[in-house]
């Protein structure tokens, strides 16, 4: 066949291939994170020169079944019933249908993070029996805030030395996050500029946790500090010059890392200790005496930074920052660190903040008041006097309690924790003195309280009775004792 009637053939076959091969394209818009809590509305977007025939959603969950991972259908809709969609459409007509559907969550948690799927289908052209299936997917990505934040000491509470420099470490804990917040150190408000190792271990690191700890590694350059800045604290000239002369002695210098040998701080302490005590009768009731290194920091310190991070069980992240350094009581004590966190979540840095303090002129108190014999009485720390900037002794002090010229009531020589208890104290106590020794790396500091034990009138009551009772007995013991030579006097007379 030729001619116009085989070109009109031709046409009307391209036509007809036209009307039957239609197509159908499925998108989803994409979604940035999403803060736990907010509502989110996920739109499925398909353009189509077919007719609808339905439109399921699903949510995939992370749990593999036998046949791959499940799927929760959680929206779905059927165009053969529902009246807002007429598939009776002319198939002649060319025009392209576009359609979007949405799916609203509203508060999203932890559980609604993952992958979600829009499966849209068609009727095709050429039959209504004919369904053609396109889909399309997004990831949910749910994102949490850190839930806690908090600076704590490692290796605390820890003793004061007063021969050598050590090491101090701050950790900040961060908790509930998703993902891992990013965590930095500041000093008085400063950004610490700090030297990332691997290979420094941290005394507070839990080995117990075993070889499935995640660690990571990062460096945080974001700033400097030199100690420099503090040169305007109030420093002691005379201890200065005498710490510098005994560092000239020894010939060395302590340095990060360097531990002396333990003979040689246990040398010092007992050749401190092996000084005459005092007698009650000298030291007054309000000596407080406070310690101070026997030495100084020569340069800046170096600041060590490690970080490390471990997967929680409901999904988020557990953050530990450790920052060490060589601590130097003179130029650290009242300052002021901060741990500040990042997180795409907060619109805010997070932060957490302490001041380092030594403890001075503790606080006792005495319960009962006016203790008698027998009564048992506690004598307890209450705080101490602080400084302007800090509102607690910081890092936690050991307290050591000894009595002045003898051993505690209970035959030890010391006693550790916040309180003392004397139980059933004897009159042999009354002026005893007490000494509280409080101490943290900072420093250390001592004072004294006395003991004052008056009579108890139930029991000098109850030995006055007891006294006229064996009077008594013994009077009813002579009388008797007359009355039975006078009745022999009398039956040999008889």
């Amino acid at each position: 066949m030729t001619g116009p009637l085989a070109l009109c053939c031709l046409l009307l076959s391209a036509h007809t291939l036209s009307l039957t091969a239609g197509y159908l394209t499925v998108s989803i818009e994409p979604l940035p994170p999403v803060v736990i809590g907010d509502t989110v509305t996920l739109k499925c977007n398909f353009r189509t020169d077919g007719n609808l025939r339905e439109i399921v959603w699903f949510r995939v969950s992370s749990q593999v079944s036998e046949g791959g991972s499940a799927k929760q259908k959680i929206f779905t809709y059927d165009a053969m019933y529902n009246t807002s969609y007429s598939h009776m459409e002319d198939n002649r007509r060319q025009e392209d249908l576009v359609y979007q559907s949405t799916v609203r969550l509203p508060e999203v948690q932890m559980e609604d993070d993952g992958l979600y799927e829009c499966h849209v289908g068609i009727y095709d052209r050429s039959s209504t029996d004919k369904v053609t299936l396109a889909s399309g997917s997004i990831t949910l990505n749910v994102i949490v805030p850190p839930k806690s934040i908090s600076v704590v000491a490692a290796d605390s509470p820890a003793p004061f030395s007063r021969y050598e420099a050590q090491n101090f470490t701050l950790v900040c804990i961060v908790t509930g996050a998703k993902p891992a917040p990013m965590v930095y150190f500041k000093r008085d408000g400063e950004l610490i500029d700090v030297v990332p190792t691997a290979h420094f271990f941290s005394s507070v690191e839990d080995q117990s946790k075993g070889p499935g700890l995640e660690k990571s590694w990062s460096r945080t350059q974001a700033g400097f500090w030199s100690s420099r800045a503090l040169t305007s604290r109030d420093l002691d000239d005379t201890k200065l010059q005498k710490s510098l002369s005994l560092l000239e002695q020894e010939g060395k210098l302590a340095r990060l890392g360097q531990h002396g040998p333990n003979g040689l701080e246990q040398g010092g302490e007992q050749g401190f200790e092996s000084d005459p005590e005092l007698t009650t009768e000298v030291i007054p009731e309000t000596v407080v005496s406070r310690e101070f290194p026997r030495w100084v920091q020569s340069s800046d310190p170096l600041y060590y930074f490690q970080h490390r991070q471990q997967s929680a069980g409901d999904g988020t992240m557990e953050v530990r920052a450790m920052l060490t350094w060589s601590l130097n009581p003179q130029l650290d004590n009242e300052a002021l660190f901060s741990c500040e966190v990042n997180h795409p979540a907060l619109s805010m840095p997070m932060q957490a903040e302490v001041t380092l303090a030594a403890p001075r002129g503790p606080k006792l108190s005495m319960s009962p008041d006016k203790a008698k014999v027998g009564d048992t009485v506690r004598i307890t720390v209450q705080g101490f006097q602080l400084g302007p900037s800090a509102s607690e002794v910081f890092p936690e002090p050991i307290f050591t309690w000894t009595k002045v010229s003898g051993r505690l009531l209970d035959g030890r020589e010391e006693h550790e924790g916040r309180e003392l208890i004397l139980e059933r104290v004897p009159a042999e106590l009354n002026g005893s003195m007490f000494r509280c020794t409080a101490q943290n790396p900072l420093g250390s500091t001592d004072t004294h309280t006395r003991l004052i034990v008056f009579d108890n009138p139930r029991l000098k009551k109850g030995k006055e009775h007891f006294i006229a009772m064996d009077a008594a007995v013994s009077h009813c013991s002579i009388t008797l004792t007359s009355m039975l030579l006078l009745l022999s006097s009398t039956c040999k007379l008889t």
